[in-house]
């Protein structure tokens, strides 16, 4: 489990650079199911066994993001969920985004 999770996401205050290069790829190594797209966002999509599965992860997922304060896109339907984060303040990733991330793995 990534060391990640034990983390907590720091809000941002848009006064620092997306990450980028080597920086995002060693991040981006903790969290293996998440796919890095563009170096603008991260996205995993999950499967389950029905709607109702599929709805209980997504309220989970929302009561973790108002806890860190860190809210992503999330679109569900019969039997998955999909999950895509960046930091809207930069257009961009932030160590927040993998933190989430890792995250919303233990869930």
């Amino acid at each position: 489990m990534s060391e990640l999770a034990n983390k907590t996401c720091v809000p941002c205050r848009g006064d620092v650079p997306p990450l980028k290069g080597d920086e995002l790829s060693g991040l981006a190594a903790q969290v293996p199911e998440w796919e890095v797209v563009e170096e603008h966002h991260l996205r995993r999509r999950f499967r389950f066994k029905n709607f109702r599965e599929a709805l209980g992860f997504v309220n989970s997922v929302g009561e973790l993001a108002e806890e860190q304060g860190h809210h992503p896109d999330v679109s569900f339907g019969w039997g998955y969920a999909e999950v895509t984060v960046w930091t809207h303040k930069i257009n961009g990733l932030t160590e927040s985004d993998f933190v989430f991330a890792a995250k919303v793995d233990r869930l």
